[in-house]
C-alpha cells in the first residue's frame, strides 16, 4: 500500500479573505482603511477640498488594492504551487523550509521569512504603483503630492496579516 503525506491541509490564514464569508468584514474595513489613509495624507500634505479629492479617488483606490492583495496572495500562495519530489532531499527541503513555513510560521526560519517578506514588498510596490499611475490621476493634487499619498498607502495598507503565523489557530 503506498503511503500518502498530505501537507497544507488547513487553509492559511493569509487566504480567508478570499471565501466570500469574510468578504462581510474585509470589505468595509478595508474601505475604511483606506479612506483613513487618503484622508489623513492629504490632511499631513495641506491638500485642500480633502472631501472632494477623496470621493474621486477612493472606489479605484480600494478596489485596485484588493487586486494587488489578490497578486500578493497568489505570489504566497506558490509556496505551495511549487511541487518537487518529497522523497528527494531537496523535496524535503523545501516542504519542510518553504511550504509548511510559508504557510504555518514565516518566522520559522529565514527562508519562509524572506518568502512573505518579498510578497509584502511586492504587493506594497503594486499598491504604489496602482496608486500613483492610475487612482489617484482624478485628483487634484501635485505629482509630488499624488507620489506621497501612493507611498502611504503602500506602506499603511500593504499586507502585514502575510506574516501572522496560522499555527496559533490551530
Amino acid at each position: 500500500m503506498k503511503k500518502v503525506k498530505l501537507y497544507n491541509i488547513i487553509f492559511p490564514i493569509w487566504l480567508l479573505w478570499l471565501v466570500p464569508v469574510t468578504w462581510i468584514v474585509v470589505l468595509p474595513a478595508n474601505f475604511l482603511i483606506d479612506l483613513l489613509v487618503v484622508v489623513l495624507t492629504m490632511k499631513a500634505l495641506k491638500i485642500t477640498d480633502i472631501k472632494q479629492n477623496a470621493k474621486r479617488v477612493i472606489l479605484k483606490v480600494w478596489i485596485m488594492g484588493f487586486v494587488a492583495d489578490f497578486i500578493g496572495t497568489f505570489a504566497m500562495f506558490m509556496s505551495n504551487l511549487i511541487d518537487f519530489d518529497a522523497r528527494t532531499e531537496f523535496g524535503k527541503w523545501w516542504i519542510s523550509n518553504i511550504s509548511n513555513a510559508v504557510s504555518y510560521n514565516p518566522f520559522e526560519n529565514f527562508f519562509s521569512f524572506i518568502w512573505v517578506t518579498v510578497c509584502v514588498a511586492l504587493t506594497a510596490c503594486l499598491i504604489y504603483i496602482i496608486n500613483d499611475k492610475w487612482c489617484l490621476r482624478k485628483a487634484d493634487f501635485s505629482d509630488e503630492q499624488r507620489r506621497r499619498v501612493a507611498l502611504s498607502l503602500a506602506v499603511f495598507t500593504a499586507p502585514y496579516l502575510f506574516f501572522l503565523p496560522t499555527e496559533w489557530f490551530f
